[in-house]
C-alpha cells in the first residue's frame, strides 16, 4: 500500500476502516455469486502500524457444490483487492 502520510489512526478509526474493508470484500464477491450458493464467507481484515499503516486481508470463501464454474479463487482475490481499496480511500479521505 503507498503511504499517505496519514497522523496516527485512532481506535474508531481502526475500526471503521476495518468495517469498511470488510463490507467492499463482502459486497464484491456477493454481486458475483448469490448468497444462496456460498456456505461459509469469512472475511478478516487486520490493522497494524501507524506510519505506515498495514491492512492485512484475508477471505475464506466456501461455495456449494452447485455452484459449478464459479471459480472461488478469483472471487476472493477481487474480495481482498476491493478491501484494500476500500482501505486506501478511508486513509486518503482522513489525511
Amino acid at each position: 500500500m503507498v503511504e499517505l502520510g496519514i497522523p496516527e489512526l485512532t481506535t474508531e478509526q481502526i475500526e471503521l476502516l476495518s468495517q469498511k474493508a470488510e463490507e467492499a470484500a463482502r459486497k464484491v464477491i456477493l454481486q458475483k455469486v448469490s448468497a444462496k450458493l456460498v456456505e461459509g464467507l469469512d472475511i478478516s481484515v487486520e490493522v497494524e502500524g501507524t506510519k505506515p499503516v498495514e491492512v492485512t486481508v484475508e477471505v475464506n470463501l466456501v461455495l456449494s457444490p452447485q455452484a459449478k464454474g464459479v471459480d472461488a479463487d478469483a472471487l476472493v482475490k477481487e474480495g481482498v483487492a476491493a478491501a484494500h481499496r476500500a482501505a486506501e480511500n478511508f486513509l486518503r479521505k482522513i489525511k
